[in-house]
């Protein structure tokens, strides 16, 4: 891989860069082609692309312009092998390993799919899909290191066939070996993606298809912790420490297909309507896998059924919509059937002795509709409803809702009212195990409803924002210390609140970023801590003639003490803690970095958990599970536009 990249880097090492100084870089503007006078007076032109001539979107979005701009957060971005931002989580030791969840955020992939918890960090749903326009061939490539052997890369190709066709290319490979026994990381992904517009503009289509592997070995966390915490140099080998798990591991397979498209049937300036057609097939597995059942989970043969020690799961979906649009500048409304054909199953038969279903089906009947209204420019109104409604897992509602206000440029308030009842995680619904404990079928549960409330405060003042959401969830869909699924009688209230600022002196900078959250009743359900916050002081200059651009600075990282939930490698979800449990957090992440940019090549380079290198890791993701000791992390990423 290294090879590779080197003959990438002497091939369009003289490439010239196109980088847009701007407040916003992902702002699309108009007039995007310059045209250049030959100098004769004949018919042809001369057309210099610019940065304006790349740019994506996802199928609801506006364009954004490929973003080479030297921003601080790419700092928090591009140093993550899932390439963002996971402030209010804490990652496990391997890169790959998924995070522990510190902060309560609602996961829309989850609904009416089986989709565990760890397994999600990796995955693209169909809103996260780019669809890109571009004026020459282009390339993408971000490059991480990994933990000893390994690395990840992710590769990116598009190219435009005429003005009405593009596609594009992507290839994801994670391969990370882990300073512990059992901890290797493999993760892939397939991507391939296309839109098509019409010359007259009436017919638009976009389809893409996706295949996602999220591949962990499960060690089940350290067997003595003493042996960890005693500072033993005998264990400064990570590798010598003993852990739960000896040979299981844990797959979780992502796929869909998905095709769009719409078309005007009218004049469009008389009769703005438009038909649109969505159809996607989407599957889930997840396996549990084992070389023979583990000691770790049972002391009798008495506690095992005869069932395979591996197991599998997985969910289906085939979901046909179709909508009517009317399509104005300021004002959208859509609104449509929708029917869907859901399977849950597990791949091989409960013991007959449970009576638990294989597979449970349904067709389930719905409406979408979606409302966008634009006034004066100062006034944005997105409102988003779903509803659908089935035998087996009952009726779903989802309702999100948000305002925009911006009386000044630059000032700006979100405010958003969301809803959502649905059935819980499917991955809660249905699960075989050859251990007897960890088998279950959750018949007949409650919907899960959850209301959020809150929104922004985003000021041109220090670039700074204020935030506070609120929610209650009623039904709270758990699993409890025997990882078994359980809901909550009454509700659970979360309330959160927080704030991001940068302060400028100079070529100095401090951008902190703090959340503040309490459940109130029902807390011991979902253990948080009270406080996240992370602090980024650097230094940002022009060097070597403006050919380049630096940052050097550290980053500060720290989440309060408290009892966190454990990981169930199982399910690969997390479970409440047991009695022998403990505490995690109250102990500061600092990292040290040395950031550059060349052309539109950037460099990431960290020194992660440095303070362990003068004082003992005592610093945990979750129970049973330390945090990743002192490790050199590089990341490049590159831009190629040809």
């Amino acid at each position: 891989m290294r090879f590779i990249l080197f003959c990438i880097f002497l091939f369009c090492y003289n490439l010239d860069a196109q980088i847009v100084n701007k407040t916003d870089a992902n702002r699309v503007k108009p007039g995007d082609t310059l045209v250049i006078d030959s100098g004769f007076k004949d018919s042809l032109k001369i057309f210099k692309p610019t940065i304006y001539d790349y740019t994506y979107r996802t199928q609801f979005s506006e364009k954004k312009i490929f973003d080479t701009v030297f921003t601080h957060d790419k700092t928090f971005i591009f140093s993550q092998y899932n390439n963002r931002d996971n402030f209010g989580k804490v990652q496990f030791a391997n890169v790959g390993s998924g995070f522990n969840p510190l902060v309560f955020e609602v996961d829309t992939e989850q609904n009416l799919s089986l989709l565990p918890t760890n397994k999600s960090y990796f995955i693209k749903g169909i809103k996260e899909i780019r669809y890109y326009d571009v004026k020459t061939p282009t390339a993408a490539f971000i490059y991480h290191n990994s933990v000893r052997n390994g690395a990840v890369l992710q590769s990116t190709y598009t190219q435009n066939i005429g003005k009405e066709f593009n596609f594009a290319v992507e290839y994801t490979g994670l391969r990370s070996q882990g300073h512990y026994l059992n901890s290797l990381a493999s993760n892939n992904e397939v991507l391939f993606s296309g839109h098509y517009l019409s010359k007259n503009g009436k017919y638009e289509a976009f389809a893409h298809f996706i295949h996602q592997n999220v591949n962990n070995q499960e060690n089940g966390g350290i067997a003595d912790l003493d042996l960890f915490l005693n500072g033993n140099s005998d264990f400064n080998n990570r590798e010598n420490l003993q852990v739960n798990l000896s040979g299981s591991n844990s797959q979780f397979a992502y796929r869909r297909y998905y095709f769009s498209h719409e078309f005007k049937p009218f004049n469009s300036e008389k009769f703005p309507f438009k038909i649109r057609h969505t159809i996607f097939s989407q599957t889930n597995k997840y396996y549990y896998n084992q070389s023979s059942p583990e000691r770790y989970y049972f002391s009798d043969p008495s506690e095992l059924f005869d069932y395979p020690a591996s197991s599998k799961k997985y969910s289906t979906n085939l979901s046909n919509t179709v909508s009517i649009l009317f399509d104005k500048e300021n004002f959208k409304l859509d609104a449509g059937v929708r029917h869907q054909m859901i399977k849950l199953g597990v791949g091989t038969a409960f013991p007959a002795a449970l009576g638990f279903p294989q597979e449970l089906s349904e067709n389930r009947i719905g409406a979408v509709g979606n409302l966008v209204v634009k006034l004066w420019d100062k006034i944005a109104l997105n409102s988003n409803l779903e509803f659908s409604t089935g035998k087996e897992f009952g009726s779903f509602v989802r309702s999100q809702n948000v305002v925009r206000f911006e009386p000044i440029p630059d000032y700006f308030v979100n405010a958003k009212v969301n809803f959502q009842s649905a059935s819980p995680s499917f991955n809660l619904l249905l699960n075989p195990s050859v251990y007897k404990k960890f088998n279950y079928y959750f018949a007949d549960p409650k919907n899960q409803s959850i209301t959020e409330i809150g929104g922004d405060l985003n000021l041109k003042w220090f670039k700074s924002s204020v935030f506070a959401n609120y929610f209650r969830i009623d039904n709270y869909a758990y699993l409890n210390a025997e990882a078994l699924p359980q809901q909550s009688s009454s509700s659970v209230n979360i309330s959160q609140i927080g704030g991001e600022a940068t302060f400028s002196y100079g070529k100095f900078h401090l951008n902190p970023k703090v959340l503040f959250q309490g459940a109130i009743g029902n807390k011991d359900l979902l253990p948080m801590p009270n406080f996240v916050g992370r602090a980024n002081l650097f230094y940002q200059t022009k060097a070597f003639k403006n050919a380049a651009e630096i940052q050097a600075g550290v980053k500060v990282y720290y989440f309060s003490k408290f009892a966190s939930r454990e990981f169930f490698p199982v399910l690969n979800e997390f479970i409440l803690p047991n009695e022998n449990s403990y505490a995690i957090g109250g102990q500061p992440i600092a990292d040290v970095y040395f950031n550059m940019k060349v052309k539109r090549m950037f460099f990431f380079i960290e020194a992660q958990h440095l303070n362990t290198t003068f004082m003992k890791n005592k610093s945990f993701t979750a129970p049973y599970y330390p945090l990743y000791d002192f490790r050199l992390n590089l990341g490049i990423v590159w831009y190629l536009f040809s």
